[in-house]
């Protein structure tokens, strides 16, 4: 089922603007790309933190694709969410494991991995999680949408999985190889140095807003088909 949004935020600009967004260390990593017609503009990238200031940036962002759990389960399930079980699925046993379960919401709303989710990645990317958790309301996922790197890498190959990890020489070739031939004008979002900022960090943020095209599009698709709902009635879902 394709999706879309009807986001049309900021002052009366004669273009949009779409952002791919995806944790970095403290803060999120931020690569925006300006819409008008057929032009689509990426900028180089830029650091932000808090969350909070990323859905503050102006001129507003009409979609935000977010690498980062949007929904959370109440109670823990064998393989986390179903868009998570059906991305591992899609993607096969070779890329599937990069698909992570999302932290599970408990009791006192606080965000929690389950014991055999506590590995040091896990462990870093919670505090991120967390001031997405407190920012994050219905209303919002009209311009968030939950997104994962190899589902949007799949996305991009023709609906493929691709054969290599993004943290090794070979995979960060197969993917930048992909976005050069999908992308005009990527190099914008791959040349670029911050401190801290890898080139796996930009691979996934140029295909993330590269995915936030598509959704503005209305040609992004979702998993599954037919989201389910947490108990704060946000979507549990991920968009390619």
């Amino acid at each position: 089922m394709t999706i879309g949004t009807s986001a049309r935020h900021g002052p009366d600009l004669p273009y949009q603007v779409v952002a791919g967004v995806t944790p970095c260390g403290p803060s999120w990593l931020v690569a925006p790309a300006k819409l008008q017609g057929t032009i689509f503009a990426p900028e180089a990238p830029h650091l932000i933190s808090p969350f909070g200031e990323v859905l503050d940036q102006r001129p507003t962002f009409a979609v935000i694709a977010l690498n980062a759990p949007v929904g959370y389960l109440e109670e823990a399930a064998h393989g986390g969410r179903t868009c998570d079980r059906e991305a591992r699925a899609l993607l096969g046993p070779r890329r599937g494991s990069s698909i992570q379960s999302a932290p599970v919401r408990s009791p006192t709303n606080e965000l929690e991995f389950l014991p055999d989710h506590l590995d040091a990645i896990s462990m870093t990317l919670l505090p991120r999680y967390r001031e997405v958790a407190e920012e994050m309301a219905p209303f919002r996922q009209r311009t968030v949408y939950e997104v994962a790197s190899d589902m949007s890498f799949y996305a991009l190959n023709e609906d493929q999985p691709l054969q290599y990890p993004k943290n090794t020489e070979k995979g960060q070739a197969e993917r930048r190889a992909l976005l050069e031939v999908k992308f005009p004008a990527v190099d914008r979002i791959l040349s670029t140095d911050l401190p801290g900022v890898s080139m796996a960090h930009l691979l996934d943020v140029a295909v993330f807003v590269w995915t936030a095209r598509r959704i503005f599009a209305r040609a992004a698709i979702r998993i599954p088909q037919d989201p389910e709902w947490d108990d704060q009635g946000l979507r549990m879902e991920i968009v390619r």
